[in-house]
């Protein structure tokens, strides 16, 4: 996974470090986009660092009054890496500019684990999966407080460590006290996940989901994503068979140490037509739902 290379970092010696800075940070150069947000936060309900942690996440909106859809935003276990923040703040334009609001959350920065620290151990990333599951929810029910969210039309998109919490949403693993069956996640996206987060070859998913994964994906294999059925809400998965980890970001295709990485234009461009159907099909909101079906 992108938290697989940079898990490498820690242990293979400067050189290495380097590679990885150049492979991960090129896009800093022009790292800042046109989306016109603003730096919101709020409490974290499980910590994992300290006594309390305050989350940080950037909210853009389109133009008016709304209530609008929303959809939270969740980065994979390298953080707000700028390639990662790139990529999010691309994300958000697009979105933004078919009649969302966007909530691109920083799960790791507030926790000090930014910088590819999550990704240096399997009890990081699993202990991450659970508290950001957490994130998710705590995400929603902030979107939820907003006047021009349309509260019972929140989605989520998640990023491979980020990917397996969007798993976790839909099959309705909310934190105890967060469990409501009106007012969860309207239809969840995971691009990239691990999905042996499921558990089980058949699960009863709680939402819809869509899944994205690369055919040349020797980090997390897309094949571990096929096969696996849905006894309750709608399960899809889309595999790009020439398309590597991360495909996504904006990360030059190469082999590294290796495993193969980076851009798919593709992948990356039809998987984002894709989510956003997906998004404006779920919606309840019949007349917003059918002026943006015709649109696109």
């Amino acid at each position: 996974t992108s938290s697989g290379i940079l898990s490498l970092v820690g242990r293979n010696g400067d050189r290495r470090r380097r590679m990885v800075a150049v492979l991960w940070y090129m896009p800093s150069l022009f790292v800042t986009m046109a989306y016109a947000g603003e730096t919101v936060k709020f409490e974290a309900s499980s910590a994992y660092t300290s006594a309390s942690v305050t989350l940080r996440a950037d909210i853009s909106k389109p133009k008016g009054d709304g209530p609008f859809p929303a959809v939270v935003l969740m980065h994979g276990c390298g953080g707000w890496q700028p390639a990662v923040r790139y990529t999010m703040n691309a994300y958000t334009d697009f979105l933004v500019d078919h009649g969302f609001v966007v909530l691109n959350l920083d799960s790791f920065g507030p926790r000090n684990n930014g910088g590819g620290k999550v990704c240096e151990s399997i009890k990081r990333l699993t202990d991450a999966v659970d508290y950001r599951t957490h994130d998710a929810y705590d995400a929603l029910r902030y979107l939820q407080t907003q006047k021009f969210v349309a509260g019972n039309n929140i989605f989520l998109m998640g990023q491979s460590n980020g990917g397996s919490v969007a798993i976790n949403v839909a099959k309705g693993d909310a934190p105890q006290d967060k469990k409501s069956k009106d007012e969860g996640f309207r239809a969840v996206v995971a691009y990239y996940p691990w999905c042996g987060t499921f558990g089980n070859r058949k699960v009863e998913l709680a939402s819809p989901l869509l899944i994205f994964g690369g055919g040349q994906d020797d980090w997390v294999p897309a094949r571990e994503c096929e096969g696996i059925q849905s006894t309750g809400a709608e399960l899809q998965v889309k595999i790009y068979p020439e398309a590597a980890h991360s495909f996504d970001l904006e990360i030059m295709p190469q082999r590294y140490l290796g495993k193969l990485v980076g851009k798919n234009e593709y992948a990356a461009e039809d998987s984002r037509r894709r989510m956003l159907a997906f998004f404006i099909e779920h919606s309840t909101s019949y007349i917003w739902k059918a002026s943006h079906l015709a649109e696109n």
